[in-house]
């Protein structure tokens, strides 16, 4: 895919955890607007219906809406998937792991049921490792078939795959495959899974006409070493830090997008409603949305900017950090975060400290780890930075609590 599209390598998520990234994407808001973080258990409330999911206005323009995977953006009637804009779905409504198969939770064991919904009905009431294996496959094979029934009309497929979250589970055809263990095999698996999902645009004659974005809702879980990713930048899941909150984007559009290329242009997953919502020619949600427009960024059109001022990044509620909208500059507010002090390994997560990081700016051109704090060099550009973050934190949020 990565060959036949554009790998964008400053693509950002506001908050580096499940639920609050995945609302942020559908959403098109900050955390703080929508009052969505951290990652939402059973019974999880999700955004509020107030805030309309890219899906909703994409229905509304004749488009046929489905999602496959997992969700986690609401478990209750006003928020799953078919009340939020979807004709179709069939997946988990939360992580894989919540929460009797949680070897770090066993308070919670026993107590929820992971359930397998079908279009609005539960199908599997309590979700076993046998059918954990089979999670990938099933999402593939219902994003194929969708495409094959809805060729002739223009459609809006979400597929949101459970792995590679922890617990790891692939199906029988890969394991062993990569050699390089059961992280490995999962990641094989998901490549699969692209591959088909690209196949079957191609089978059914819509390959040219039709946007695939592949993405992820934050950077690695570093704590759970061979059962996880190694972030390239520092920190990970969870944190503010680019390792957490710099996430891979591939974008494939044959019509618009130079194949095979790679791009430092910055955008942030908040801008993928609005540009879609446009480039479908449809309508804006009524609600106010805080993503815009970066078609322009995405096709590399000569000249482009990016149409924000800056981009913000929080871990639960707390606002911790600021960067220039060009990628450039990047100021830490005072704030304490997750650090892995030693790796676990075989599904076990990490012992973990709470380091203290101090007022900070640093330059992501030259510093993309974040390592040298030289905000005695730049005072002043420091504390406009500051006085933005300020100002956002004064901005109306959602009333839902």
């Amino acid at each position: 895919m990565a060959s036949e599209g554009s790998t964008f390598l400053q693509f950002y998520v506001p908050q580096a955890i499940c639920s609050a990234s995945r609302a942020a994407l559908l959403s098109g808001s900050y955390p703080h607007r929508t009052n969505v973080f951290g990652a939402h258990g059973p019974n999880g409330r999700g955004p509020p219906t107030e805030f309309a999911t890219i899906a909703e206005p994409l229905k509304k323009s004749g488009y046929n809406t489905v999602h496959f995977g997992k969700w986690h953006c609401g478990d209750t009637n006003a928020t799953r998937p078919l009340a939020r804009g979807f004709d179709e779905h069939a997946g988990l409504m939360y992580s894989n792991d919540m929460w009797h198969l949680h070897p770090m939770q066993p308070k919670h064991w026993g107590k929820f049921p992971l359930r397998f919904w079908n279009n609005g009905e539960i199908e599997i009431e309590d979700i076993q490792p046998k059918d954990q294996k089979n999670l990938t496959k099933w999402a593939t094979e219902k994003s194929v078939d969708f495409i094959k029934r809805n060729k002739d009309q223009p459609f809006f497929l979400y597929t949101t795959h459970s792995m590679p979250h922890v617990p790891l589970y692939v199906s029988k055809e890969f394991e062993g495959i990569s050699g390089q263990g059961l992280y490995g095999d999962v990641l094989a698996e998901l490549d699969w899974s692209v591959g088909q999902i690209n196949q079957a645009l191609k089978d059914n004659g819509i390959e040219d006409k039709t946007m695939i974005i592949f993405s992820s809702d934050n950077g690695p879980w570093a704590g759970y070493g061979d059962h996880a990713g190694k972030p390239p930048y520092r920190e990970a899941k969870a944190t503010s830090f680019d390792g957490g909150t710099r996430s891979p984007l591939i974008v494939k559009y044959p019509k618009m997008i130079p194949p095979n290329s790679a791009s430092k242009k910055v955008f942030c997953s908040i801008d993928l409603m609005p540009t879609i919502l446009d480039l479908a020619g449809g309508p804006h949600p009524d609600n106010k949305i805080d993503g815009k427009n970066v078609l322009d960024l995405m096709t590399d059109k000569k000249g482009a900017k990016n149409p924000h001022h800056y981009y913000y990044f929080s871990t639960g509620r707390h606002l911790e950090a600021i960067m220039s909208a060009n990628g450039r500059w990047k100021l830490h507010l005072p704030h304490s975060y997750r650090h892995v002090q030693v790796a676990g390994a075989d599904g076990f997560d990490a012992k973990y400290s709470r380091p203290q990081q101090p007022l900070a700016l640093y330059d992501m051109k030259n510093d993309p780890m974040e390592s040298k704090n030289i905000i005695s060099n730049y005072p002043e550009l420091a504390d406009e930075l500051k006085q933005a973050a300020q100002a956002y934190i004064k901005k109306p949020q959602s009333k839902q609590k």
